[in-house]
Parts: C-alpha cells; sequence; structure tokens
C-alpha cells in the first residue's frame, strides 16, 4: 500500500474523490508504464536511489504529473521488490573506520596544491589500503545499510502495464481510507466473502439485515473508535482489495481528513471501475482457526464433519455468520465460533449478538485471556491458551 504522504484526494462537494487513471485522459500512461516495469526488469542489482532516479525520469515530460504521483509508482514497484541491504552493525562500524581514517586527512581536495597537499584520490586509496580492501567495494559498502542504497534481488513483475496502472487506482483509494470515521457496506451478493474479508483485515464491525434483503456491515473507523490510530486505517485500506474482488456491493465511508474542515464521504461500488489484484481466498480468520480446521481434516470424526462458514442466521436485523458448523450424521447441527482477541466494546457486542441467537446451538471456543467475559454465558463454550482441543470440542458436541 501507499503512505499517507503519498495519497492525492480532491475534495469537491462534500465528497472525496482519489487519484485515478484513466484510458480516456490517461492513454499514454500505459507506455510509461511498460517502461517503469522494464527498469525493474532489468535492475536487479541496481541501488534503489538509482531506480526510483530513473522512474523520475521517464516522467521528465510529463508536466501535468505530481511528484507525489511518482513516487506512489516508486513504491508500488518496491513493494512488488525484494531488495537487500549491508547489515546496520557492519555498515556503521565500516563508517567509522573510514571517517577516523578520513578525518586526519581534512581538507580533501581534487587537485593538491602547497596549500592543501591531501588529493581525494589518494586518500581514498590510502584508507582502501588499510582496510584490506579496494576503494569500490568500500563504497558500495559504506551506506549500504540505508533503504536508498539496497539493491534489487528480485522482482515480481505485475501481470501487464495495465496491471500496474490498476494496482495505482486501488491503491490512491486505500490511502483515501486512511482518514474514514465510519464506514458501511451494503451487500446483495457475495455476503460471505464481503464479511471475511472484513473478519481477515481485523476490522471491528456489526451486521443486520434490511428490510430489502441486504446485508448492512458499519465498521467503526480509527477516528472514532481507537483515536484516529494509523494501524487500524491501514486494516481498513487493507480490506477494500477483497471487497472489490466481490459481487453486488456499495460502500460509504465518512472521512476526516485533517488539511480539510469538515468531513467528507468516499463513495464506491462493485461497477466503479476498480479492480482488485485479490483472488478468492480460503484464508482463516486466525492461526488457531487454521490450524484446528486443518487438525480435524476432511473426514468425520464421531460422526460429526466440519464445515467452514456455511450457514447465515438472522433474527429480526441481526445477522451472525459462525465460522464453523458441524453436521452429524443423524441429522444433527451445531455452530461453532472461536472468539480470540477483541476489545472490550468488542467483545460486548459479540455478546450481544450470541444472546439473540441463543435458540441455536452454539458452540464458544473463547481465548483464555477473554474468559472473566463470558462467566456465566449460557451457551455451551470451552477455553483454549494457544490451540483448540479436538477431543473437547467432540464431547461439547455430543452433550448438547
Amino acid at each position: 500500500m501507499l503512505t499517507r504522504e503519498l495519497a492525492i484526494v480532491v475534495y469537491e462537494d462534500g465528497q472525496a474523490i482519489p487519484d485515478r487513471l484513466n484510458q480516456q485522459e490517461h492513454a499514454r500512461y500505459r507506455d510509461l508504464a511498460e517502461r517503469m516495469l522494464e527498469v525493474y526488469r532489468t535492475g536487479i542489482t541496481r541501488m534503489r536511489r538509482y531506480l526510483h532516479r530513473e522512474i523520475h525520469a521517464i516522467f521528465s515530460e510529463e508536466l501535468d504529473c505530481p511528484a507525489q504521483r511518482i513516487d506512489a509508482f516508486c513504491k508500488l514497484l518496491d513493494d512488488a521488490s525484494e531488495y537487500a541491504g549491508i547489515p546496520s552493525n557492519q555498515a556503521a562500524r565500516l563508517r567509522i573506520q573510514v571517517f577516523r581514517r578520513a578525518s586526519g586527512l581534512h581538507p580533501l581536495v581534487n587537485c593538491a596544491d602547497r596549500w592543501f597537499e591531501n588529493q581525494e584520490h589518494d586518500a581514498k586509496h590510502r584508507i582502501a589500503a588499510e582496510l584490506g580492501a579496494d576503494w569500490s567495494s568500500i563504497e558500495q559498502r559504506l551506506f549500504g545499510d540505508l533503504p536508498e542504497s539496497h539493491r534489487l534481488e528480485k522482482f515480481n513483475d505485475f501481470d501487464s502495464p495495465a496491471a500496474l496502472l490498476s494496482r495505482y487506482n486501488v491503491a490512491q483509494t486505500q490511502a483515501a481510507l486512511f482518514d474514514a470515521q465510519r464506514m458501511t457496506v451494503l451487500a446483495t451478493e457475495d455476503f460471505k466473502s464481503i464479511l471475511r474479508y472484513a473478519k481477515l483485515a481485523r476490522l471491528m464491525h456489526t451486521v443486520r439485515r434490511e428490510q430489502t434483503g441486504q446485508y448492512r456491515i458499519d465498521f467503526d473507523g480509527p477516528s472514532s473508535l481507537l483515536h484516529n490510530t494509523q494501524r487500524y486505517g491501514i486494516a481498513m485500506a487493507r480490506f477494500l482489495p477483497g471487497l472489490l474482488s466481490c459481487r453486488g456491493w456499495q460502500l460509504w465511508a465518512l472521512l476526516k481528513p485533517a488539511r480539510w474542515h469538515g468531513n467528507v464521504t468516499l463513495s464506491l461500488n462493485a461497477n466503479s471501475g476498480l479492480t482488485s489484484p485479490v483472488a478468492e481466498t480460503n484464508q482463516f480468520d486466525s492461526k488457531v482457526e487454521a490450524a484446528f480446521a486443518l487438525k480435524w481434516g476432511d473426514e468425520p470424526r464421531a460422526g460429526w464433519t466440519l464445515e467452514r462458514e456455511t450457514e447465515i442466521l438472522h433474527a429480526g436485523q441481526k445477522v451472525f455468520v459462525p465460522d464453523f458448523v458441524f453436521r452429524h450424521d443423524d441429522g444433527r447441527q451445531v455452530l461453532m465460533e472461536v472468539i480470540g482477541f477483541w476489545t472490550p466494546e468488542y467483545l460486548t457486542s459479540k455478546l450481544q449478538t450470541l444472546e439473540a441467537f441463543r435458540q441455536h446451538p452454539i458452540l464458544l471456543v473463547v481465548a483464555q485471556s477473554n474468559k472473566q467475559h463470558f462467566e456465566g454465558h449460557s451457551q455451551a463454550m470451552l477455553f483454549y491458551k494457544t490451540a483448540i482441543r479436538i477431543n473437547e470440542v467432540i464431547a461439547l458436541l455430543n452433550s448438547l
């Protein structure tokens, strides 16, 4: 993703409009994107700063291109790259050795004369000889711990120039969400996938079903709940590519930019023209859930078969999608919800949701750190420290 400093957003009539490249106005950018990709494809072993200089040079004749846009492309290309640098302790030690030896030779000049007798070229070779290395090797390692001096080892190429431009458009929209106070998604399709991406992004959310049949997901943003922490803003931005891979949704986000008086709205929908690089995922919400599902396997245990998020429960305006569903050979069904670490406010909301569905057989698997929040709760539950024990789950399933 981009950083906040690289975000380009225009605010007009209460709307936030992130920078976006399109085929009509920016047709020439396809050629520019191809040239940028070629710089990185052929740039293995080159320093980051030289790669960035070449990217800026490509845009030298684009008078209407802001520097932030160029730097944003550099960031996205770097994100697709793997760099190698010198360990900071080695580089710092080398600098101390070089600077101490050079300090007694200053001032250094290009051409020695009767006032300044130490020539730079000779001083470098003298220091190199004392350190037992050639100067070119020393120069490469002297500031090798700094990011701009890291060398490109591998470039995970984009599928096409259009893919790079598409990634840029998505990244600018993500950056706008850093300032979100609240966000709402209305979904008519792919509801479970949308909710999955929200949970993977660790977003706190509430869900309800509208009278129109749509599912409404409300998110609390960094400004409203967590005192404008950048970490949660990044989580909201991280959710966007997953949402873009889904069908049938609308999004409204209330933003409060620091450099703007008042609030603005960011509006998107599934037909907004943004293309996600994210494919459908089968990832789990946490390592605990993933480890449990892997350990359980595909075969029944004691007559119980495990399924992942295949049920959507309704109770008035509330909607609940449990993490797992157990189905027994005799027709019994038990839902299971895994509750790891969350804020007290989110746990309170979760308890209210569970209370609304108390008529359903739900097994709660709760992290030991949250045990005090669930004492006295009517649902069947067990507690775990690091992993969920299958034998304990089976015993509780059979008791329901």
